[in-house]
C-alpha cells in the first residue's frame, strides 16, 4: 500500500452537501437527506482496503449501536473505480 498523505479540516467544520448515489437503490441521496439533527459520522472507506476490511465487523457493531442513539452514519467510497474495480458500485453494493 502507498503512503497517501491527507490533511484533516478543523473539527467542527461544517461538512459541504452533495448527491451521490446510494449503490443499493441507486437513488441520488444527499447529506441533508442523511444527516441526523443529533450527529453525523461520515466515513471515507472502501472495500479493497486492508484496513476496512479488518475493522468490519466492530465498525458494524459501533454503528448499529449509535444508530439506536440516533446517530447517522455515511460511508463514502472516493476511489476511482477504473483503478480499483473491487469498488465500482457493483461489488460495493454486494
Amino acid at each position: 500500500m502507498s503512503l497517501t498523505l491527507s490533511s484533516m479540516l478543523p473539527l467542527g467544520t461544517l461538512a459541504p452537501d452533495f448527491n451521490l448515489p446510494n449503490t443499493i437503490t441507486g437513488q441520488s441521496l444527499s447529506l441533508e437527506a442523511l444527516k441526523s439533527s443529533t450527529g453525523t459520522v461520515i466515513m471515507f472507506i472502501c472495500n479493497h482496503c486492508p484496513y476496512v476490511k479488518y475493522i468490519h465487523p466492530r465498525l458494524l457493531e459501533v454503528v448499529k449501536k449509535y444508530q439506536a442513539k440516533n446517530i447517522a452514519f455515511i460511508a463514502i467510497n472516493a476511489n476511482d473505480a477504473m483503478t480499483y474495480p473491487a469498488d465500482n458500485p457493483e461489488q460495493m453494493h454486494k
